[in-house]
């Protein structure tokens, strides 16, 4: 704990011989310590002598960020009692209406005058609702889900997508930048959220779109899948999906459990599909694309990362 907390005092000293303004004495809540969570939760901690107190309902996850000087929360309310802002970082819908409707829930618990700040990627219908709640109360509600890996979570150099009050924001801004490399102000609250479902929709389509290219190059015979991914890589194809989800696992086999998984992606093109309905859009591609990525679950490939949709391209195949 100590050294923890001479580097996060080494740190500040460092930012302020920059030059950059340094947040104030405000207390850090943060609640959901998984494998995107914890991570940010850690940046948060060590970048700064903020007093940070995390929650998760796995006490491994806690025990995780001690080395990181965050205090283990033993309940919501601890967090809600100590905290100014207050982050999210949860699977889904499920789990953030729990965090912050259920029994002894956040909107039971806040005060006026604190920020919530919901990292987890949610639908935008539920977003408002929640935030106009927390607003009832006096509460400031930031929606900021985050793009890029679970190796960008433990580099500090995620993407964020924000929708929220401007003043809002730049209240957020000196933790986001402890967090990741880029903030994108979108707009209101539900903006963040917007753009994140329809970022994840396009990276399931052209993961899906690789898949396909993949299993083909395959049945051909004529060109090996890395071969094939590199040489698209120096062409017009190249993109963030190829270099990193086509090239470092589909075409090597490798579909780790500790990344972005199918039924994560599942759920994310859920709500951007629910979401273009909502406005009389028909996404004719993410319809096919939802298809399969729920044979990839069905397959039992849920918990994996979701470039094994080449799994279930091949299994269409074989039908």
């Amino acid at each position: 704990m100590r050294v923890a907390r001479i580097s996060r005092l080494f740190t500040k000293f460092e930012e302020e011989k920059e030059g950059k303004e340094m947040p104030s004495n405000e207390v850090i809540g943060f609640i959901g310590l998984g494998v995107m969570g914890g991570p940010m939760c850690g940046h948060i901690a060590r970048k700064g002598d903020n007093r940070v107190v995390g929650y998760d309902n796995v006490s491994a996850a806690l025990e995780a960020t001690a080395s990181d000087g965050v205090e283990a929360g033993a309940s919501l309310a601890d967090v809600a009692a100590a905290a100014d802002i207050i982050f999210l970082s949860l699977p889904g819908e499920p789990q953030i209406r729990d965090v912050c409707q259920g029994e002894g829930g956040l909107i039971a618990l806040a005060r006026s005058g604190q920020l919530i700040v919901d990292c987890s990627t949610a639908p935008v219908p539920m977003t408002h609702e929640i935030a106009a709640q927390f607003e009832a109360k006096g509460v400031r509600f930031v929606d900021a889900p985050v793009t890029r890996s679970a190796q960008a979570a433990r580099d500090g150099t995620l993407s964020f997508m924000v929708g929220g009050d401007a003043a809002d924001v730049e209240r957020a801004r000196p933790y986001f930048d402890r967090m990741g490399q880029e903030v994108n102000h979108g707009g209101p609250v539900g903006a963040g959220q917007f753009i994140k479902l329809m970022n994840n929709m396009l990276v399931a389509r052209i993961t899906h779109a690789l898949g396909e290219a993949l299993v083909v190059a395959r049945e051909s015979g004529l060109v090996d899948g890395e071969t094939l991914f590199k040489a698209m890589a120096t062409g017009s194809a190249d993109s963030f999906v190829l270099q990193n989800h086509g090239i470092k696992f589909m075409a090597k086999d490798n579909h780790p459990t500790e990344s972005f998984r199918i039924s994560y992606m599942l759920k994310d093109l859920n709500y951007a599909i629910d979401l273009a309905e909502a406005y009389g859009v028909n996404m004719a591609g993410a319809y096919t694309n939802q298809e399969v990525l729920q044979r990839a679950d069905s397959m039992g490939f849920g918990e994996k990362y979701h470039t094994v949709i080449v799994e279930a391209v091949e299994r269409g195949l074989k039908k």
